[in-house]
């Protein structure tokens, strides 16, 4: 058996982390997963004011099971943008890699606990001690020390459904309806996109907060199933197009994924376009590998009322995923220039 040695650290003193004294811009990032993980892991270490509003749509792995035993809100995005808030320190680090840990199956059969994200639980917990979701997420955002806070971008648990072509009997093409974020994130295109139910509240912590800040980041993400999500919801489309923040778009670094198939970079710009007309956006973030055809792009982009920004934000490696640092540099450049 091992043991600790030295001292355990303590709880952040108040003021040190999410208690502080706000520095930086006021910054509401939106999105879901690991997109909005990465934005919310750079804009940290630009401000301390910093809100992260979250899909809620999830209906796989464990935070579908907890969805549909419990009838909460999917907490997995959450989790991870509460964990991506996290300081680092041997508090945060600590916390983030608790809230982060997964059960593997163990040896009975059956475990109930299998594949539940360990952060899942402490979130669900906070919410049936409390009775409300965004008091639940303060609570787990003090524990942790996070940088910001962080919100459901709706109360109620949403549910995305598209429509995809597919093959049909006679050998010509027809419109299949697919229902559930899993499903829809591997659909391949989808050709049409709903949010369900359709009249859904949004959080008003979460509408209060693009009403007050300077900027408004949304994306990277998957297109259809974390970014796009927040301008289907009604209330938050209307607070989004209204609110006086600045507003950037951060594109992601892959389009063509199984969520995505065919797209290119200005696809995506459309798809918004599409889907929310009176959407405007000031900057359009994006790395230059990701943007083959500069000119149909930078085209798209001034269709929404965008200057593009090129920066080098992916991290060295194979796999397409933004650098905490060099997102941060070129967030920081955005945020001067304006």
């Amino acid at each position: 058996m091992s043991l600790f040695t030295g001292a355990l650290p303590l709880v952040p003193p108040a003021g040190a982390a999410g208690g502080q004294q706000a520095k930086g811009p006021k910054v509401v990032a939106l999105g879901g997963g690991h997109g909005l993980s990465a934005s919310l892991s750079a804009l940290r270490l630009l401000t301390s004011d910093l809100t992260a509003v979250v899909t809620v749509a999830d209906d796989g792995g464990s935070s579908g099971r907890l969805r549909e035993e419990y009838g909460v809100l999917p907490p997995g995005d959450l989790r991870m943008a509460l964990a991506a808030l996290c300081d680092d320190t041997d508090w945060g680090r600590t916390w983030r890699d608790v809230m982060q840990h997964r059960f593997r199956p163990g040896k009975g059969p059956g475990g109930s606990l299998d594949e539940h994200a360990m952060g899942n639980l402490l979130i669900v917990t906070l919410w049936e001690l409390l009775g409300d979701a965004v008091a639940g997420l303060k609570w787990a955002g003090a524990l942790l020390g996070a940088r910001g806070q962080v919100l459901p971008m709706s109360t109620v648990p949403l549910t995305i459904e598209g429509d995809v072509r597919v093959t049909a009997p006679d050998g010509g093409s027809a419109l299949q309806t697919i229902r559930g974020q899993a499903r829809c994130a591997v659909a391949g295109s989808l050709e049409q996109v709903r949010l369900l139910p359709e009249a859904a509240p949004a959080c008003v912590e979460a509408l209060t907060a693009i009403e007050l800040a300077d900027w408004v980041i949304l994306g990277p993400g998957s297109w259809y199933t974390s970014v796009l999500p927040h301008l289907l919801l009604p209330e938050m489309r209307e607070a989004l197009c209204q609110t006086p923040a600045k507003r950037c778009l951060t594109m992601n670094l892959a389009t063509d994924t199984k969520e995505t198939s065919g797209m290119t970079a200005a696809d995506h710009l459309h798809v918004l376009r599409r889907y929310a007309p009176g959407f405007s956006v000031d900057v359009v973030l994006a790395d230059p590998a990701s943007v083959p055809d500069r000119q149909e792009f930078e085209k798209a982009a001034g269709m929404i009322g965008a200057e593009v920004v090129l920066g080098k934000v992916g991290a060295s490696g194979r796999r397409p995923v933004h650098d905490p640092l060099r997102l941060a540099t070129a967030y920081h450049d955005v945020f001067g220039n304006s």
